[in-house]
This record gives C-alpha cells, structure tokens and sequence, in this order.
C-alpha cells in the first residue's frame, strides 16, 4: 500500500516508518519542518509539507493513499496546559480524513491512550472493550482525557461509513533507546531532584510497550484490522512504579522516596497527576485478532540497559 502518515518524524514514527517499508509498503509523511523532512526523505518516505492544521493537505494525501495512519498530536501545547486546542485541533484532522475516505473501504488508524480508559473499577485491567460507551458526537471545543476519547469514538465510528478505521491504544510507558517522553521525563525530574519517587507504597502499575512492537502493531492494523477495531499496544500488563523508581535510584545513585499525591508534583513536575494511577491494560484480544506478539525488552528490562542515564 502507498501509505499516509502523521507525526511520522515523532517517536512512533521513526519506528514505523521503516517497519512500513521493510514490509513493502510506500510511504508518504507529514513534516511541518525542514529537519523532520531531512529525517523522513533519509528514512525513505516521501513528504508532504504541512502541519495537522492544513486539512485540504491533509484532504489530499488521503485521497491519493491507500490508507492512512494518524499519529500526530499537539504534545506541546497539551503539555503547556492547553489541552483542549490540541484535542480540537486533533479532531478536525480525524474529520478531515474521515471525509476524504468515506466509503472508499479504505484503513485508517489513529493513535490513542490507554490512560483515558476512564471509570473502572480499583485494580480492574482494562481490555479493548473497555472505554467504549458513547460519549456523543460532539462538536465544538473538548477538553481533557475524555475530548480525546470522544476522538477515538469518532474514529471508529467511521467504520459505519465505509472506512475500515481502528485504533491503536498507546501505554504511558511508551519506551526504547531515544524516548524522550514520560519516562525519559521522569528520569530528569529525579536527577534534579535528587530521589526516586513514589506514589504510596508504590504499587500502583502502569502498563508498557516497547516502541519496536507498537509501531510494528500499527502496521498490521493498516494491514488487517476489522472495521471499528480497538487495540491495546501493550507488552507488560503492568509495571509497579516503585520498581521504575528502584531502577531510577540504582542507575542515577539516588535514594528512593516515598511521596503522597499531593506531593507528587514536587518530585516529577507536570507528571506529578499521573505517577500515581494504578492502570494495567490486556492486549490478549489484540494478540487473538492480529497474531501480534511483543519481542522487545520489557520495561524494567530497557530501563536497566542504561541507555536512558546516559
């Protein structure tokens, strides 16, 4: 397939670029940069200049594709605290696409997370059926983790208009040689710090994928995925984060703490309202529908290679 891809030139990009083209698809990739365009063309994509906010581009490229694979988000505006005109800005981009691929039979994969999972129970692993209770259609400004769920639903809906769209559920832990996200995050804020924290007794679990396997699941999303197809790019099931802090503390010679939500922010910043959610995830579901089956390193297993201290 001649494939169209956002957010190719970010770090599940860089990863399913090749991925792609090791399979024998070609690729054509969104750069809202000359560097990023350097990167891609060196990668072996062809570009297409432009940022998530162009839609007729965005119109164009998946017109003239095969599929589509949307992984480009606004994480920095996000970050900076407006979340919601990054999850509008998502939305139009996911509209836009699903425009031009309307009744074509076509596929379209978006990413999402597996955090904005919301109301389960304590304790409770959430699978792909979980999560997906009509939240509405929405239009207008949505902020927060459920704006961009209303965005996966929106996604998927498409598939009741001839698109064979699907979604690829991504952990916080999103990890590999080169990740500059959550954990990377976490790592900058202990050293400056001085101590590992965390949350309670720190059993609270977050689930994980190597960034290898999970672009190699978008891949065969793109390829066979069922219309209105949720999966869960999830290698550990479930990583206790006083063991990420352990790794932290032995690699960085630091002590490990223990902290109280409330003071969470004074030990890893902005991630301060996550370190401490208790989030497992299954891809069991995923692995039946796909015959997926991650084969990178597990999270402690890559924290420990060092490579993220140095």
């Amino acid at each position: 397939m001649h494939v169209f891809v956002t957010g190719a030139s970010g770090w599940i990009g860089r990863g399913l670029v090749p991925e792609l083209t090791a399979a024998g698809h070609t690729v054509t990739a969104l750069a809202r940069s000359d560097t990023a365009a350097q990167t891609l063309r060196a990668a072996g994509a062809e570009v297409r200049p432009g940022s998530i906010d162009d839609l007729d581009t965005l119109r164009d490229a998946a017109a003239s594709s095969d599929g589509v694979i949307h992984l480009a988000f606004k994480h920095d505006i996000a970050f900076a605290g407006d979340y919601a005109a990054a999850t509008d800005a998502d939305r139009a981009a996911i509209e836009t696409f699903g425009e031009a691929l309307t009744g074509t039979g076509k596929p379209f994969v978006v990413a999402s997370g597996i955090l904005g999972v919301l109301g389960l129970p304590p304790g409770a692993v959430a699978t792909e059926r979980d999560g997906l209770a009509d939240t509405g259609d929405r239009k207008g400004p949505i902020s927060g983790a459920g704006g961009r769920m209303a965005n996966a639903h929106h996604t998927l809906a498409l598939a009741d208009h001839g698109v064979r769209s699907s979604i690829v559920r991504l952990p916080p832990a999103t990890h590999g040689n080169g990740d500059n996200g959550f954990m990377s995050t976490a790592i900058s804020f202990a050293r400056a710090k001085g101590a590992a924290a965390y949350v309670g007794d720190g059993a609270n679990r977050w689930p994980s994928v190597h960034r290898d396997d999970a672009a190699r699941l978008f891949r065969l999303a793109l390829e066979s995925a069922p219309p209105g197809s949720v999966l869960h790019a999830v290698g550990d099931e479930g990583v206790p984060i006083r063991e990420v802090a352990e790794v932290f503390a032995a690699h960085l010679d630091i002590p490990t703490i223990s902290v109280t939500p409330e003071q969470a922010q004074d030990y890893v910043g902005w991630l301060g309202g996550f370190w401490g959610v208790d989030g497992p995830a299954s891809a069991q579901i995923t692995r039946d529908l796909l015959g997926w089956q991650p084969t990178r390193p597990g999270l402690i297993a890559d924290l420990k290679e060092g490579h993220y201290f140095a």
